[in-house]
C-alpha cells in the first residue's frame, strides 16, 4: 500500500537526520560513505527501484579524484549514484535553505554554488579542484535541469574548468530508468515540467518495479582541450551511455583523443 511505503520513507528520513546529527560529526570518511550508501539503497528499495551498474570490469576500482558528469532525469538520480558510490554533489545555493533536505545535503558534503555571483563561481571552482586532488569524486549535472531521459541537453561548461585547471579526469555516466519486467524506458521517475515532488513520488510508488541502469564510460582527460571542448566530448559520451551504447561511447572518446586507447576487451565490458 502506498501510504505504508510513504510512512517507511518518512521514518527513513528521520533516521537519516538522526545519523547526520549524532554520528556524522565524529565518523570517519569510510563510515560516512557506508552509511550514505546503505541509506540510499533502503530509500530506493522502498520506492521499488533496483540499481544496475555497468561499465566497470570485474575487480576494477571505483574512480577517485575525478569529476563525475551525468544526464539528469529525477531527484532519484542522487540516490542511485549514492547507492553505487557516495560522491560530493554540486548544487545551487537555494537548496541549502530548503527545509530538512537542505540540511541533509549540507551534512552529506554537497558543495553549494551561488550561480548569480561570478566571484562565488571562482571560489567553488577552486574548492572542487582542491577536493578532487584530495581523492574525492565530485558529481555535477551539466544539463542544468532534468529531462524525461529521451535526450541529453547541451552541457554547461563552466564547472568543467575545475578538471581542466587541475589536470584531473572527467568520469562520464549515463542514467536510464527502465521497467524492470519489460526493459523498456519508463517516465515514472522523471521530475519535469510543473510536476511537484509529491506528484513525482506518487508516480514512482504507483509504477511497476523499476530498474535504474547506471553506465560508466571511459574517463576523459582535457589535455590541451578547453572546458567547452571537454564539455561537448562528455555530452557525446553520456548521450551514448544513456542510450545503452557503451561501445559507441568508448569510440567517441577515442576519436576525440581525450581518452586512452580502448582494448577490444574493455569495449566489450562497456556494453555488457
Amino acid at each position: 500500500m502506498i501510504w505504508l511505503r510513504k510512512l517507511r520513507l518518512f521514518l527513513l528520513l528521520l533516521r537519516g537526520m538522526l545519523l547526520c546529527a549524532t554520528v556524522f560529526p565524529w565518523a570517519s570518511t569510510h563510515l560516512r560513505e557506508r552509511m550514505i550508501r546503505s541509506w540510499s539503497r533502503k530509500l530506493l528499495a522502498i520506492c521499488g527501484i533496483e540499481v544496475e551498474v555497468q561499465g566497470l570490469a570485474e575487480g576494477q576500482a571505483v574512480p577517485k579524484g575525478a569529476m563525475l558528469v551525468s544526464n539528469h532525469i529525477s531527484w532519484l538520480d542522487i540516490y542511485v549514484i549514492h547507492s553505487w558510490q557516495p560522491v560530493r554533489f554540486v548544487a545551487k545555493s537555494e537548496i541549502r535553505s530548503w527545509p530538512i533536505v537542505g540540511w541533509l545535503c549540507e551534512k552529506t558534503g554537497t558543495i553549494f554554488i551561488e550561480r548569480a555571483r561570478k566571484r562565488d563561481a571562482h571560489r567553488v571552482l577552486h574548492h572542487i579542484t582542491e577536493v578532487m586532488q584530495q581523492g574525492d569524486l565530485v558529481c555535477v549535472f551539466p544539463e542544468g535541469t532534468t529531462t524525461d531521459g529521451s535526450k541529453v541537453l547541451p552541457f554547461h561548461a563552466n564547472l568543467m574548468q575545475a578538471p581542466v585547471a587541475g589536470g584531473l579526469p572527467v568520469q562520464p555516466v549515463g542514467l536510464r530508468y527502465l521497467d524492470a519486467a519489460t526493459g523498456q524506458p519508463t517516465l515514472a521517475p522523471a521530475y519535469i515540467d510543473d510536476l511537484s515532488l509529491l506528484d513525482c513520488l506518487n508516480a514512482i510508488l504507483k509504477s511497476p518495479p523499476i530498474k535504474a541502469r547506471l553506465t560508466l564510460g571511459p574517463q576523459l582527460l582535457a589535455g590541451g582541450a578547453g572546458r567547452r571542448e571537454l564539455a561537448e566530448a562528455a555530452r557525446q559520451v553520456v548521450t551514448h551511455l544513456a542510450a545503452g551504447e557503451g561501445g559507441a561511447a568508448a569510440q567517441v572518446a577515442q576519436n576525440l583523443s581525450l581518452a586512452p586507447p580502448v582494448s577490444p576487451t574493455e569495449a566489450m565490458t562497456a556494453t555488457s
